[in-house]
């Protein structure tokens, strides 16, 4: 590889998910690699997001079914939490990952991590406190941060957010969670079944507001069922503190009296004090660092990768678009961004995963469509479980039957939902899932069920011979 004269021939201003992959492939392509990190590093993934998140949902299901449990003959007892020992084991878990997947990981593949506050000082050099570096390429990787809307009162009464919701000592007796969209749902059922009184608070008509119908009906009936309270199409007028407690007022007159707010309206890219100016790169009217389909900002030789950019907020999507910028700035590789067939999980229970279209999105894009909705009653593993609460849909091409989306909620959905990836990805059609194996007692079995009911009542199949 012909060497640029410069320091580096990649840095990345972030140590998360978009700048590891990019780093380890620069590497792997001959590159000098630093990482510029004035936290910790890891990005929010492993420090603060699906790591510590999903580790605390798992202790959650494994206490609520410790307590309730559809089985006759099976004692239940729960005999309470401990948060401060629950939060230990919670930090041990993200610490060995950081330790291995990120800080081990940069000594074996020999890029540099380079502690401080890094910001553009011209169109081609970058500052760390008072270091002046000059990379051939840039890469911004600063991920986003949670966002609160501006609600009076909000602020001054004080609130929490997905990443300090972990960090507590104490369960709240009383919660009320404001968004009732993946963060919300999961940090809702999480807090509930260690104990707090909850309510999902969503100024939209239904709770996961942008998954199909279906699947919000099902969500609701759940956390009904579970005893979490909702309330939807709930415009907040205010929130106040009274004494110890504070209060949710709607602009319907409800109010809800809590212990503390849980914010989960979204995360908005991390842009400020980078200096983006000096070095001519743009923003977005959303606030997000305007990149083209090769990941390029609008300086040729500033890249950026993941949250900040305005893409979907998944790692998966951020180390795809690492792995992509390095190709491009390191290799000249000219690749672009593809997102067919790119999943979503939320870590609810049951979990909710869908991949590609939903019927309204594929009406909106002009296909003639048709669509099954299979309920999880139908499904043998669900049955055996004692547990049916769910469905899966497909949305297809009429005509062609090319399946467009696959939507699941259902036990261990963020699973079954990668054979529905490659469904989506490689165009499969209906008929192909249906006449394809799958194996008995699986809740992956219901894909090949909901392909089935195109052609045939699967209430009238013999749950062994279908």
């Amino acid at each position: 590889m012909r060497r640029p004269v410069t320091d580096y021939d990649l840095i990345s201003i972030g140590s998360g998910g978009a700048a590891f992959a990019a780093a380890i492939r620069a590497a792997n392509l001959g590159a000098r690699v630093a990482l510029v990190e004035r936290g910790t590093v890891g990005g929010t993934c492993v420090n603060t997001g699906c790591v510590p998140s999903k580790n605390l949902l798992a202790a959650a299901g494994a206490y609520h079914a410790a307590g309730h449990h559809p089985f006759d003959g099976i004692a239940t007892a729960q005999e309470g939490v401990n948060v401060v020992r629950l939060i230990g084991a919670k930090d041990e878990v993200v610490a060995f990952l950081r330790g291995w997947k990120y800080e081990e990981l940069a000594k074996e593949y020999g890029f540099e991590i380079i502690r401080g506050r890094a910001r553009f000082t011209s169109p081609d050099a970058v500052s760390v406190d008072e270091r002046e570096i000059r990379a051939a390429h840039v890469l911004v990787a600063t991920g986003a941060s949670p966002w609160a809307p501006p609600i009076p009162g909000l602020a001054e009464a004080g609130y929490l957010t997905s990443t300090t919701a972990m960090e507590l000592t104490g369960l709240p007796e009383r919660l009320a969670v404001i968004g009732g969209n993946s963060i919300g749902l999961e940090m809702g059922q999480l807090f509930f079944r260690l104990g707090s009184k909850v309510t999902v608070i969503e100024v939209l008509d239904r709770l996961a507001p942008f998954e199909e119908p279906e699947l919000s009906v099902w969500i609701t009936r759940v956390f009904g069922d579970e005893g979490i309270e909702t309330a939807t199409s709930a415009r907040i007028a205010r929130v106040e503190r009274t004494g110890g407690l504070k209060v949710v007022h709607l602009d319907d007159g409800r109010r809800f009296e809590v212990d503390e707010v849980l914010v989960a309206t979204g995360r908005r890219p991390n842009v400020q004090g980078l200096g983006l100016e000096r070095a001519g790169i743009e923003l977005t009217d959303a606030g997000a660092i305007r990149v083209d389909d090769e990941l390029r900002t609008t300086n040729p030789r500033v890249f950026a990768a993941g949250d900040v950019t305005g893409a979907p907020q998944f790692v998966y999507v951020a180390a795809a678009h690492g792995t992509l910028a390095a190709d491009n700035a390191v290799a000249g590789a000219r690749r672009k961004i593809d997102y067919t067939g790119m999943p979503r999980v939320t870590f609810t229970e049951p979990q909710i995963a869908s991949v590609g279209l939903t019927d309204e999105q594929a009406n909106r894009e002009g296909y003639r469509c048709e669509c099954r909705v299979v309920e999880l009653e139908h499904l043998p593993r669900a049955i055996v479980s004692r547990d049916t609460r769910g469905a899966f849909k497909i949305v297809a091409e009429r005509g062609s039957g090319r399946i467009l989306g696959i939507h699941i909620i259902a036990p261990n959905a963020g699973d079954v939902i990668q054979a529905a990836v490659y469904a989506v990805k490689f165009g499969l059609r209906v008929e192909d899932l249906a006449s394809t194996w799958a194996p008995y007692l699986t809740v992956a079995e219901g894909l090949r069920l909901a392909a089935q009911s195109f052609t045939t009542d699967v209430g009238r199949l013999s749950c062994c011979a279908a």
